[in-house]
This record gives structure tokens, sequence and C-alpha cells, in this order.
């Protein structure tokens, strides 16, 4: 299974959380989602919305580099993306 892809557990869970970095240039929408993933239980998902281009590839690469899972990336009807990422610990 590749990074975008999801699985059968993933599907149809609804973000505990929801970051806003719309408009914000990469690191800052990773060092939002570090500020801000142990605010949501384990196993609980954070959406990041992000339209910088770097935060595509960047937060799913934060996410094996910390044991966290990239769930899926989702495009947004306005440009950008809803970066899902499930916490692990």
């Amino acid at each position: 299974m590749t990074s975008r892809q999801t699985s059968e557990e993933d599907v149809g869970q609804a973000p505990a959380l929801t970051i806003d970095a719309l408009g914000k240039k990469c690191p800052i929408p990773i060092i939002m989602l570090a500020e801000r993933i142990n605010h949501v239980p384990l196993n609980g998902v954070v959406a990041v919305l992000a339209d910088d281009p770097a935060a595509f590839t960047d937060i799913p690469a934060w996410c094996r580099l910390k044991s966290h899972r990239h769930v899926a990336s989702h495009e947004l009807p306005q440009g950008g993306w809803a970066i899902h990422v499930r916490r692990n610990y």
C-alpha cells in the first residue's frame, strides 16, 4: 500500500482535529502539526489543510520519520489538500 492509499480501517473516520495551514509555507504546516498532534487521542486523525506543494510531500515524510501514519491526502475544491495523519503514540 502506498502512502496515499487508505485501508478499510481508515475509511470514514472523521478527523478529531483540523489544522488550517492554508497560505502558510513549509515548514509551518509541519510545525503546527507537531505542536498539536498530541491534542487528539491515540489513533485519532488530524487533518492538515495546506496549499504549499512542499506540505503535500513533507507531511507524509514527517509521519514516516516520527512513526505516525499518513492516512490519505484529499484535494480541496479551493486548492490545496486535506492531509490526514493518524496519531500512533
